[in-house]
């Protein structure tokens, strides 16, 4: 096909597996490549080679450092990718920690199938390891925001910040599609990543996209609009009941931003003498980087260095795996923050094993749930969860908040729009389910008079 194309080989019709293929004039540029994460069928789709050979993409653009958006990159490195991955300073750092970690569990959960021969491959291996990993990093080459820079002849990038997470841009690339000749066609593609939200109290307001032909937009939350009442209240409503019936507050929570915010909310409350002091732990070694790393991109978030300071000395951090048992083993009153924000892995799986069956505990959904899940089957009511090949009764309280999310909202996204002085000749929307997609097309069309593709898996588009 003639022109500049793109092809989305994963974030559509899901959320998670974010790949945005763009070629032409002879070069390939993948925009982020992500993880799919969630429902089987989508676990699987990461075990399946590429349409595309990895050894012929020119270049890797990164919008930000979550596992849906780079955690397929040690695998692509494997297969035979050896160009440039190109990123912001704070995403390179947050991504080197989400692959270690990554890497860490994919070979753990590995073992675990070999040990329980519970795989129907012998012996079952992982997708990468902590070697491809290595041989990822060096690859990384950062470029800080509003800077423009040149990963191939023709093709320009520009960094703006997204909010969302700690180093989150949107990309803004212009492609010359016959670069060097004169009067050749350029055409500006303009993807959000993931946007984050208005007025959080960490991160940055998203930065607008003033111009471009065609624009890549993001949908998580398009067909959702955040709960009105203040996460301070719902918090403190939470813990003060949890605590007052002598329960624990069990938040999954994901390591890098959601686990820092609600600190903050917790900071607040304390400080406020809106909730009792009670022990609050911090179980994830990954979090516990990834709060480190407010301390070393201090430009990059709303809080200054005092109040970072007082922010975490309000919980203990557990890095030792034998502390993180005794914390389960408590029965007292508390409050423990531990990763993974859907519950898929980690060390929320043994706190959820001891308190899920409590009718004392109070389990927070603080966040965005992909369908298939822990996480999901919690907020979708369920009455057991499968934990360590055991049926666990949930007598837990439920609580679904999605205020926690670092994802703008259906009215965020369309605010973010407005700020386009031109609108785009095309917009394509991706990383959502079909109802948020499709709802997110019709608010576009609606309110703005935009015309909008729902984006096909693996369907080439011309630019």
């Amino acid at each position: 096909m003639a022109g500049l194309t793109l092809t989305s080989l994963g974030g559509a019709g899901t959320v998670t597996g974010s790949k945005h293929l763009l070629q032409g004039g002879g070069r390939t540029v993948l925009v982020d490549c992500g993880l799919f994460q969630g429902i089987k069928n989508l676990r699987e789709a990461n075990w399946r080679p590429l349409p595309i050979a990895a050894d012929s993409i020119d270049a890797v653009i990164v919008t930000h450092g979550h596992l849906d958006h780079v955690g397929y990159l040690p695998r692509l490195v494997r297969e035979g990718f050896t160009g440039r991955i190109y990123a912001t300073p704070a995403t390179r750092a947050v991504a080197e920690i989400i692959l270690r970690d990554s890497a860490h569990i994919q070979q753990r959960d590995a073992d675990f199938a070999n040990q329980r021969k519970s795989s129907r491959h012998h012996p079952a291996l992982p997708l990468y390891d902590v070697d491809d990993v290595e041989a990822t990093l060096p690859l990384f080459q950062t470029r800080p925001p509003h800077v423009p820079f040149t990963p191939l002849p023709g093709v320009d990038v520009v960094y703006r910040g997204a909010g969302h997470i700690l180093g989150a841009a949107t990309a803004t690339i212009t492609w010359d599609e016959s670069p060097g000749a004169p009067g050749g066609r350029q055409t500006t593609v303009a993807f959000t990543g993931d946007l984050g939200r208005y007025d959080d109290p960490l991160m940055f307001d998203p930065e607008p996209v003033r111009r471009a032909d065609v624009l890549v937009t993001e949908s998580t939350y398009g067909d959702r609009l955040r709960q009105a009442t203040s996460p301070l209240d719902e918090l403190e409503r939470i813990v003060t009941g949890t605590i007052g019936r002598g329960g624990t507050v069990l938040i999954p929570a994901f390591a890098v931003g959601r686990t820092q915010t609600i600190l903050y909310y917790l900071w607040q409350l304390l400080r406020q003498g809106r909730i009792a002091p009670v022990p609050i732990y911090v179980d994830s070694p990954m979090a516990i980087n990834a709060g480190e790393l407010l301390r070393h991109f201090p430009d990059q978030h709303r809080l200054d260095p005092a109040l970072t300071e007082q922010l975490f000395a309000i919980a203990d951090y557990t890095r030792d795996p034998e502390a993180s048992k005794e914390i389960s083993a408590d029965r007292s009153p508390k409050i423990v923050l531990s990763a993974s924000g859907m519950a898929t892995g980690g060390r929320i799986l043994h706190h959820l094993a001891a308190f899920a069956a409590d009718p004392r505990t109070s389990i927070v959904l603080a966040g965005y749930q992909s369908v298939g899940t822990r996480g999901r089957s919690l907020a979708d009511g369920a009455r057991f969860l499968k934990l360590y090949g055991e049926w666990v009764p949930i007598n837990a309280r439920i609580e679904d908040l999605h205020m926690f999310s670092a994802h703008a909202d259906g009215d965020e996204l369309i605010r973010w729009m407005r700020g386009f002085t031109h609108a785009p000749e095309r917009s394509f929307i991706v990383h959502g389910e079909p109802a948020a997609a499709e709802a997110l097309r019709h608010r576009m069309h609606r309110e703005l008079g935009w015309q909008a593709t729902v984006s096909v898996p693996n369907q080439v588009y011309a630019l």
